[in-house]
């Protein structure tokens, strides 16, 4: 059973995909966040980068933009394929590009030279020079229609892909469509002869691109949305599956129970069925994924515990890795196992999961180390990247510095007062951090009293993080008052 929830009707636009009623899917548009990719832009070559192969343009963004040699239309028709990208491209040109991934981190978006305009039915590509045809549509019959009509539709130039919708369209809709698209780009080309700087020439609703993308794939089951006008719309696209409209008080999503398994999505720690675990670990370069046993302790053999863990832990992986939408490379430490047919094992069932998965996927294999290796595309930010910031406490790594750690700071940086003419310092500290400086029941006071040659004073602060902070260094009796006033 398929089911499409759709929450449009605040700000922050939703969706989730759920099959068997485990979410497979969740998309979140924000208008901060909104997705640039499918933008098309008139840009600058601002610069050239030779030992990379590519350029930076400016488009108007806040961040330059990336684009490689070979997303270049005269690198394309150039017969020379070994050439550099200064051959191809020079500071200071103009250019139209298209956004094909958003900007995450420290990068700027990465765009595409290969402009690709999508319609219901077709998808034109102006400078594509081929005609393609949806894997999906299998009788070869039918796709050799499409390549024929498709050849006499477009220039030299010109490409074409037919999107599997088109298998229901007539070929004077066919014509139809094309004609517009064609007619937008040069729209387009228009546009940009008139603007004196980068600016955005066509911008793309991803979101709803999404939605139709999700509804059109789906054989059966239901679609729930909570705006009228987007049922009307999906009604408009001939859906196999079924459109109602929700219009209850509390928040569709809440009623079908995605909010509370969206926060779980957000977890380091995902439990398995059988009392195992998985740790993901998201970094800027990479992701890590830690299997391990956890409560399970099986009833055979330890080999076929390890095993049996690790065929179920390859099965939710990719379904994290889909419901997260994590991309770039991923890394997982399975627990070891010895067998080779296991590893094999393991290795077809994370296949079999991989086809399910529309994003490109590529499954490097193991390591001699026992870690697998996988690329999964990146296009925009992960689940985690739109729902959370970076903890204000550890910068986003997860850990802060010990009460000790802390304690032998204040300790050092003391010290280097010890030659001044001051009797005294007050000091605002963590209960945590002043317990370590001076131990259990202060046995320490004196000595370190003696180290430094200052009298030492504290006001207490709680706090999530340990910290310290010189208040003030002085005279002894002044510095007391104005410790016991902190209280």
């Amino acid at each position: 059973m398929e089911t499409l929830i759709i929450n449009y009707k605040s700000r922050e636009k939703r969706f989730a995909y759920l099959r068997d009623n485990s979410i497979e899917k969740i998309m979140i548009d924000r208008p901060e966040q909104h997705s640039l990719v499918g933008n098309i832009y008139y840009g600058t070559i601002t610069k050239v980068l030779p030992g990379m192969n590519a350029v930076f343009v400016n488009i108007g963004e806040d961040k330059n933009a990336y684009l490689h040699r070979n997303e270049l239309p005269a690198y394309l028709f150039s017969a020379d394929k070994q050439k550099n990208i200064t051959s191809f491209a020079h500071q200071g040109e103009k250019l139209l590009v298209q956004v094909n991934k958003d900007a995450t981190g420290t990068k700027g978006p990465r765009v595409t030279g290969i402009i690709e305009i999508q319609g219901n039915n077709l998808i034109y590509l102006p400078n594509g020079q081929y005609i393609s045809v949806s894997k999906k549509i299998a009788d070869e019959q039918q796709k050799a229609r499409f390549r024929k009509l498709g050849s006499r539709l477009t220039t030299k130039e010109e490409g074409l892909i037919f999107r599997t919708s088109s298998i229901n369209s007539t070929e004077e809709e066919i014509q139809q469509e094309f004609d517009s698209l064609r007619d937008k780009y040069h729209e387009m080309q228009t546009k940009a002869a008139s603007l004196t700087k980068p600016g955005i020439l066509y911008q793309q609703d991803t979101f709803l691109e999404l939605v139709a993308n999700q509804a059109v794939r789906m054989k059966n089951g239901e679609i729930v949305v909570d705006d009228l006008e987007i049922k009307k719309w999906l009604e408009q696209k001939h859906l196999t599956a079924a459109v109602t409209f929700y219009n209850g008080k509390e928040n569709i999503f809440s009623a079908h129970t995605v909010e509370q398994k969206l926060e779980k999505a957000l977890k380091r720690i995902v439990w398995l069925d059988n009392g195992s675990y998985l740790i993901f670990d998201e970094t800027e370069a990479l992701t890590i994924i830690d299997v391990n046993t956890g409560k399970f302790s099986g009833k055979a053999d330890y080999r076929d515990t390890v095993f049996k863990t690790n065929l179920l832990a390859a099965k939710e992986i990719m379904h994290q890795l889909r419901l997260r939408d994590i991309g770039g490379i991923v890394v997982i430490d399975f627990i070891d196992m010895s067998r080779e047919q296991d590893k094999q094992a393991i290795l077809d069932i994370m296949k079999q999961e991989i086809d399910r998965d529309d994003k490109r996927t590529k499954l490097i294999g193991f390591t001699p180390l026992g870690i697998l290796q996988l690329t999964r595309k990146k296009t925009k930010v992960t689940l985690s990247e739109a729902l959370q910031i970076k903890c204000p406490t550890c910068d986003g790594t997860g850990r802060i510095l010990s009460p000790e750690t802390v304690a032998f700071r204040l300790e050092r940086e003391l010290l280097e007062h010890r030659m001044s003419d001051d009797e005294a310092v007050w000091i605002e500290t963590t209960p945590d951090v002043k317990t370590a400086l001076l131990g259990p029941e202060e046995e320490h006071r004196g000595l370190l009293e003696q180290m430094v040659q200052l009298k030492l004073y504290f006001s207490l602060q709680h706090s999530v993080e340990p910290y310290y902070v010189l208040k003030q260094f002085g005279d002894g009796d002044e510095i007391a008052q104005k410790a016991v006033e902190s209280y």
